[in-house]
């Protein structure tokens, strides 16, 4: 019977690989087109490989717990002639045969000098990808590499090593410069350390963040009192979160001046044509993004029930890619572990991002009965890219959230 294989699927434009996490077929069942067979992670979100017709399976190449690259062959189906014809799939031997009658036959006295792939080989030669960033532990050490010589970045380049992963080694050579000798002895020095598989998300945090700090980044900060939030929240069915009140004055200051948001591209500052904003929803493993849209249009009810279901998707991993495109700055809550200061991170591409942190009751001084009364204050935190927003204008924006949190009912 023809074979037709199961790939990895092209899951978004920007994600090369993924992490198969379960697999709910066996060999010698029976599939039907478009059935999900197998579920896989990817840096978000947790998607499903379908099939292409329906069929037997034959065989079962993928892994769970190994990252396979897009186009890897996951398994094999054997399908009818009539079910191949009907649905339009390429099978092996169609696509061998193809081949052959593509390519000229070589004569008994020539050699072919490229690589050759036949059927037989076809399993062994399916690429599977490692994660391509190892964390390394930080021992105490004196200056390390400015300078990264050609034989030192092959090398890293084959572990799949940052400049970042290597700042924990002392460099021997010139000038304190890291050599691959260097490297070698310092991963022999930590191979019998304890270790954990970094997963797919936590891999794609570190290399949001290490792409964010290539800019000039600042932040600034201002206390806000909540009690006035906090009576209104009483007040409604169901209660927004302190997050929501914040997003929804982040939203209002922005469409005010749109260009605190805008991003530096080339000599030209892009201004944003919606006030797309993300939330930083904390999941099991890492920090996902998803983006709530035209929150400056939003009522509060409205952004309460959005808010809910895409943090439920989040944890369940069912974003989809679309979910979590398009913002133009985050909001993140990291006062709910109890933390009154912070320097959040803005994702790579944004601008802005804007810190909530926790409530702490202090004594504030009321001119309407000329005495300290108790309030609760928190610390509104921005961090923002300085080429584009100045600390005078982060401070102006900071002013403007903290005056609109006064009047929670026009949110």
């Amino acid at each position: 019977m023809p074979t037709v294989p199961i790939l990895m699927p092209q899951l978004g434009e920007s994600i090369a690989e993924a992490t198969v996490i379960r697999i709910d077929i066996t060999p010698g069942g029976v599939v039907e087109a478009d059935q999900e067979v197998i579920e896989v992670e990817t840096q978000k979100a947790t998607m499903g490989v379908t099939t292409l017709c329906r069929g037997t399976v034959k065989e079962i190449l993928a892994e769970e717990g190994k990252t396979y690259a897009v186009g890897s062959t996951l398994g094999f189906l054997e399908v009818t002639e009539d079910e191949a014809m009907r649905t339009g799939v390429e099978t092996l031997e169609a696509a061998a045969e193809s081949r052959s009658a593509e390519q000229p036959i070589a004569s008994k006295g020539e050699e072919n000098l490229h690589f050759a792939v036949d059927d037989d080989s076809y399993e062994e030669l399916q690429p599977v990808v490692e994660p391509s960033v190892r964390g390394l532990p930080v021992p105490a050490g004196v200056k390390g590499a400015h300078y990264i010589s050609p034989r030192m970045r092959a090398r890293m380049d084959e572990m799949g090593l940052r400049e970042a992963d290597i700042s924990a080694v002392v460099g021997t050579g010139a000038g304190g410069r890291v050599t691959v000798e260097d490297l070698e002895k310092f991963l022999d020095y930590i191979s019998k350390w304890p270790s954990s598989h970094a997963s797919p998300m936590r891999l794609a945090v570190a290399d949001a963040m290490r792409r964010s700090w290539t800019r000039p980044l600042a932040t600034v900060s201002r206390p806000v009192l909540l009690d006035r939030v906090l009576e209104h929240r009483r007040q409604q069915d169901p209660k927004p979160g302190l997050t929501l009140y914040v997003l929804r004055a982040f939203a209002k200051a922005l469409a005010e001046d749109p260009a605190s948001a805008g991003f530096l591209i080339g000599e030209r500052i892009v201004h944003p044509r919606a006030f797309d904003i993300g939330v930083a929803v904390q999941v099991e493993d890492g920090v996902v993004v998803p983006v709530l849209r035209n929150v400056d249009t939003m009522t509060l009810a409205q952004l309460t029930d959005e808010y809910a279901n895409m943090v439920d998707r989040a944890r369940r991993r069912r974003l989809r890619e679309d979910d979590t495109k398009g913002g133009i700055a985050t909001v993140t809550n990291f006062g709910t572990f109890g933390l009154t200061h912070g320097t959040p991170i803005p994702l790579p591409n944004e601008t802005l991002i804007l810190g909530l942190a926790a409530g702490v009751k202090k004594p504030v001084w009321s001119a309407q009965v000329e005495a300290f009364v108790p309030a609760t204050e928190a610390e509104l935190i921005v961090t923002f890219d300085h080429r584009v927003v100045d600390g005078g204008g982060a401070g102006l924006l900071l002013g403007r959230i903290a005056d609109l949190l006064q009047s929670p009912a026009g949110l």
